[in-house]
């Protein structure tokens, strides 16, 4: 599974995660840092990434537009690059669930 990690997140995440999930991006690496979350939606969309936001936004439109892509959803406020790694590296197991068709799961949230 790849991600792509929304521009209101470090992008050091890629390499703290890499083992976890190799391959994944940041839209500022990708030229989208400026781009509207429509935007980000249809590239994660086209290249088969599981957006990682804390941004409510993308969860509203999981559920008018249904997935691809999948969300991985940040609850946590305002919480350090350590703390969202570290999150993120716990929650694994339910993220993995994002693979799994039969699971039906669309969206993981983090807290």
């Amino acid at each position: 599974m790849k991600l792509l990690f929304d521009q209101n997140l470090s992008h050091r995440l890629i390499s703290l995660l890499d083992d976890l999930f190799p391959n994944s991006q940041h839209v500022r690496g990708l030229g989208l840092a400026e781009a509207d979350d429509l935007t980000i939606w249809n590239y994660a969309k086209d290249h088969d990434l599981v957006i990682v936001t804390q941004d409510s936004d993308y969860s509203d439109w999981n559920k008018l537009r249904g997935a691809p892509p999948q969300i991985i959803w940040l609850r946590c406020g305002n919480a350090t690059l350590d703390q969202i790694h570290g999150k993120i590296r716990h929650a694994k197991e339910r993220i993995d669930l994002l693979e799994k068709p039969e699971a039906e799961v669309d969206i993981v949230e983090i807290w």
